[in-house]
């Protein structure tokens, strides 16, 4: 059965690669054709390189957002104060990629919390109750710091200084062996407990904190096994995300598509989905079998070339 699961999972990501390449190609040579004009600052490539980006550090600690800032530096998008304005909305909608990814590969667990909603799982029920208390904190403290953290932290010296802690962080707690699937199950998770992690949730309004880290280490400091505090990490993930995304969209979505269209942008989203369903998959894997040490030495190593590349004058 989960060779059947692994093969179905397979070709469905071949398809959608296939629909990208075929979207690229064929649809930018359409659009040209067309003689449609768009104010252009998100080529195809561009917008194929996003989606990569989101997708492959959306749930890995070492912060998507943070990540995809540097990529917008290194691309030299947003040029103008409109067309900033539209890339930083874009770099929270992309996100939707990486939504769905999560909700196809816990389909099992979404299905559970929605028999839980109808009243026919109480295990359901509970997580379902546990991933909206964590989320009331981040989203009430996002929700006031908002403007605050797109004018003063959505810029590559925060990110690089957030990247270089966490990395730290994750060699400290890793050395002391807290990284372990000796823990209660998710289904063991209190309210209480759940309202702690959302509120250390909201450390990753900072870009280059990461959300996934920082719900994941404090998972982990209140009694979660490992396996337990990524899956809960990823769920939270989900309904994080799909809020920010919500409320990005009904406020500056316009701007997105006004200044880009909709072709790149679409490409975007199904590139980070792709990836996404790549990457959640490697890190549960990886996480089996080995530490978290890498993403630890990973922040370090991409802190420091940031801080670099900003003293020379690069970005």
């Amino acid at each position: 059965m989960i060779a059947t699961a692994t093969q179905k999972l397979r070709r469905t990501l071949i398809t959608v690669s296939f629909f990208v390449v075929c979207l690229v190609f064929f649809g930018g040579q359409a659009l040209g054709d067309s003689g449609i004009s768009i104010t252009e600052n998100l080529g195809l490539w561009e917008a194929v390189i996003l989606g990569i980006v989101e997708g492959f550090t959306e749930f890995l600690p070492i912060s998507s957002t943070g990540h995809l800032l540097a990529a917008k530096e290194f691309l030299d998008l947003g040029q103008t104060e409109i067309t900033e304005e539209a890339i930083d909305s874009y770099i929270i909608s992309i996100q939707i990629g990486a939504i769905f990814a999560v909700a196809v590969l816990y389909r099992n667990r979404l299905h559970q919390m929605m028999q839980g909603l109808r009243g026919n799982s109480l295990e359901g029920r509970q997580i379902l109750t546990s991933l909206v208390i964590a989320f009331i904190p981040t989203a009430l403290i996002g929700y006031l710091t908002s403007d605050f953290v797109k004018d003063e932290l959505y810029g590559l010296s925060p990110v690089a200084a957030a990247w270089i802690v966490g990395g730290i962080c994750i060699l400290v707690v890793q050395k002391k062996q807290l990284f372990q699937n000796q823990g209660s199950s998710l289904e063991g998770l209190s309210f209480f407990q759940a309202g702690i992690i959302g509120l250390v949730q909201a450390l990753a309004i900072w870009p280059g904190v990461s959300r996934s880290l920082v719900t994941i280490l404090a998972a982990v400091f209140i009694g979660l096994s490992l396996k337990a505090a990524v899956e809960f990490s990823f769920l939270l993930g989900l309904v994080t995300l799909a809020a920010a995304t919500v409320y990005e969209m009904s406020t500056d979505g316009s701007e997105i598509i006004d200044n880009f269209g909709y072709l790149s942008p679409t490409v975007g989203l199904v590139v980070a989905f792709v990836s996404a369903i790549i990457s959640v998959r490697w890190m549960v894997d990886w996480l089996e079998k080995r530490s978290f040490n890498i993403f630890g030495y990973y922040r370090i190593i991409i802190g420091l070339v940031a801080f670099l590349l900003l003293s020379i004058g690069f970005f």
